[in-house]
């Protein structure tokens, strides 16, 4: 596989018809959600943007599944109450194609805050992590990620600048927060990581 620090595999369902995002030096970018099953039966609801352009080279024929493929993205988007962190799937390709849902995750880049090392109620090693994903231009995409179990522990002894490589899974997570207006129902996406290489791990 060629070394890449930033892809992302994705097969799913189309939830409803693409609808326009954004318009950038004259091109215009579509938005759409992806429904991916896990294998425990829980679904990930992942967004995803493109060029009005690829989905024009889109096979309806393919099959009723969408393979997309890309890289992971973030965005600072201002509101009134701050700012708020925005993660999506900027795709590069998109296939109509049947198939067994793929989630694959790909990244590599240094962390940015020091790691945070905890124990769910049910008492799960976790720990969280935001990674700096270089992009071109001297650019980079935030991305946070989860680890879980001894890969968990061992993020846990690693410090802001140090360069973790991890494979995993986009997933969404509804949560509750507080606002002004009361609570309001969001959803946080997060990479979950399957394994991680380690500053100190042969290449």
């Amino acid at each position: 596989m060629e070394h890449t620090n930033n892809s992302i595999t994705l097969r799913g369902s189309l939830v409803e018809l693409p609808e326009f995002s954004h318009e950038n030096h004259g091109r215009r970018f579509l938005r759409f959600l992806l429904e991916v099953p896990r294998l425990s039966g829980a679904v990930d609801l992942l967004p995803v943007i493109t060029e009005e352009t690829v989905l024009a080279e889109l096979d309806p024929c393919g099959g009723s599944m969408l393979t997309v493929t890309g890289q992971i993205r973030s965005h600072n988007l201002r509101t009134e109450t701050g700012r708020r962190l925005m993660i999506f799937v900027f795709a590069s390709e998109v296939l109509a194609e049947d198939g067994e849902p793929i989630n694959e995750v790909v990244l590599e880049g240094p962390l940015c805050k020091e790691p945070v090392y905890r124990r769910t109620p049910l008492g799960r090693e976790i720990c969280d992590m935001m990674l700096a994903v270089p992009r071109a231009f001297h650019r980079a995409d935030y991305i946070p990620c989860i680890a879980w179990g001894r890969t968990a522990l061992e993020i846990s002894d690693c410090h802001t600048r140090d360069i973790i490589r991890l494979q995993g899974r986009l997933q969404s997570r509804i949560y509750t927060k507080v606002t002004e207006e009361g609570l309001q129902e969001r959803t946080a996406y997060e990479v979950s990581a399957l394994s991680a290489q380690l500053p100190e791990d042969p290449l």
